[in-house]
């Protein structure tokens, strides 16, 4: 109705607009016009209800779309992700960690040399230097303790811009007096490491710089390669610079006596030990050389005083090196002379005295090697070697002095749960003396261990 309104108004203003005359004079002109007109005015007829369509197609989908949005359903917010856990807390500058494990030990052992007394040390460790010889084979002994738990705690802070950091550890191997199984089986309270760390500097006592921990085997035994192992924690000033590090260590002689078997802790060093080590690691694993220089020292007064000193010194390599993916072979070689209480548990001693009363230092030589094997993500097998020869001076020692000791053990772990560690071990070893007599200890040992 509109465009036909549109048509007859245009018709009119055709007729009306100037020109108009030459239109009334010739009507074949005038009527082509108005068909002109006509066919615009269709075509834009056209175009508007071409508009029309696309504006309603337009409409219908925003309806459509804005149905959609109202159907679904609101999502549920997701909460972030717990924090992980603090670790540590904060008391001042500092921030103060705590840890440590809990270990029961289920131990049977046959000597057969004869037994060791209740409260020896013997019954709960491997120390290979005790190993009872000359006694009376016995049936086996069962032992069952829980010393070996243990505690830490260490510090980290910034300090008038120095890292600063401290630990105490200790543990419960120590037995009151002769010890007491009867009723509450009591054990003291020990230090076993207690120092402090400003930069690169440590001042405490710690594991010896000569030593290198990483290598332990993985054993049931408290140490394991007892025998072939240094193996000393100390007070000392140590400095450590990337992969090398040099310290002075507490010094201490342990004497035997001429013709004797004994042992004197002399007590009587003016200098201290002297150690140094590098340490590398490589996508191998890990490797370090490690000397020691010591002063050996015996003094006493009175009727035949003696004053003696000699140099002792001592080279130790150890490495762990990967084999395949998850098994790795632990390894160390030590030797050298006057290092007797470095090595072994103090197996022999760091110097004998010759008829003049002149300290002679002894040599030695010790090692182990360790394999692990990851059977499963939870088991775990290690397979240990260990041992020490002891080069005498058969003109200035008893007979009866320690001259080696070796031992094999295989064990067998399980992992359960994080941090919990099942397990069983078998053992021999064996202690000679130079007289050629000699001891055997086979041990069972079963343990229970959580760390935290």
């Amino acid at each position: 109705m509109k465009i036909h309104l549109l048509a007859g108004a245009a018709a009119a203003a055709l007729l009306a607009a100037p020109g108009v005359g030459v239109a009334q004079s010739d009507p074949a002109a005038l009527e082509a016009r108005i068909a002109q007109l006509e066919a615009q005015l269709a075509e834009l007829r056209g175009d508007v209800a071409a508009s029309r369509a696309a504006q309603s197609a337009q409409n219908a989908e925003i309806v459509r779309l804005d149905r959609q949005v109202a159907a679904a359903p609101t999502p549920a917010t997701t909460p972030p992700p717990p924090a992980p856990p603090a670790d540590g807390f904060r008391v001042g500058n500092n921030t103060v960690k705590f840890g440590g494990f809990v270990k029961a030990d289920f131990i049977a052992s046959s000597y057969d040399g004869g037994d060791p007394g209740n409260g020896d040390l013997l019954r709960d460790f491997y120390l290979p230097g005790s190993i009872p010889i000359g006694g009376a084979d016995e049936s086996t002994a069962t032992d069952f303790n829980a010393r070996q738990t243990r505690f830490w705690l260490t510090t980290e802070g910034l300090l008038g811009g120095r890292k600063v950091g401290t630990r105490i550890e200790m543990d419960f191997q120590v037995l009151p007096g002769a010890g007491d199984q009867r009723t509450t089986s009591p054990s003291n309270l020990s230090l076993r490491r207690a120092f402090v760390t400003v930069d690169n500097w440590l001042f405490g006592q710690e594991w010896s710089n000569f030593q290198n921990i990483g290598v332990l085997p993985d054993t049931a035994d408290y140490i394991g390669s007892s025998e072939g192992t240094v193996f000393a924690r100390q007070v000392q000033v140590r400095y450590t610079r990337g992969p090398f590090s040099i310290s002075i260590e507490n010094p201490e002689t342990t004497v035997t006596p001429f013709l004797a078997a004994s042992r004197i802790i002399a007590d009587d060093n003016s200098l201290p030990d002297v150690t140094a080590r590098y340490a590398v690691t490589r996508p191998w694993g890990e490797a370090s050389i490690a000397g020691i220089v010591r002063q050996l020292a015996y003094e006493t007064t009175g009727v035949g005083a003696i004053d003696s000193s000699t140099m002792g010194w001592g080279l130790s390599a150890a490495a762990k090196i990967k084999v395949g993916e998850k098994d790795d072979l632990r390894i160390m070689l030590s030797g050298g002379e006057g290092i007797g209480r470095y090595v072994g548990l103090n197996f022999a001693n760091d110097a004998v005295l010759d008829a003049s009363g002149e300290l002679e230092a002894i040599g030695l030589i010790a090692g182990f090697a360790s394999y692990r094997h990851i059977w499963t993500p939870q088991w775990r097998s290690n397979f240990t070697y260990s041992a020490q020869s002891v080069d005498n001076d058969r003109s200035l020692i008893s007979l009866a002095a320690n001259k080696s000791s070796q031992s094999v053990r295989g064990n067998v772990i399980w992992t359960p749960l994080p941090a919990l560690d099942l397990g069983a071990e078998l053992m021999f070893g064996e202690r000679e003396l130079e007289s050629g007599a000699s001891g055997q200890l086979t041990r069972l040992q079963i343990f229970a261990k959580y760390g935290f």
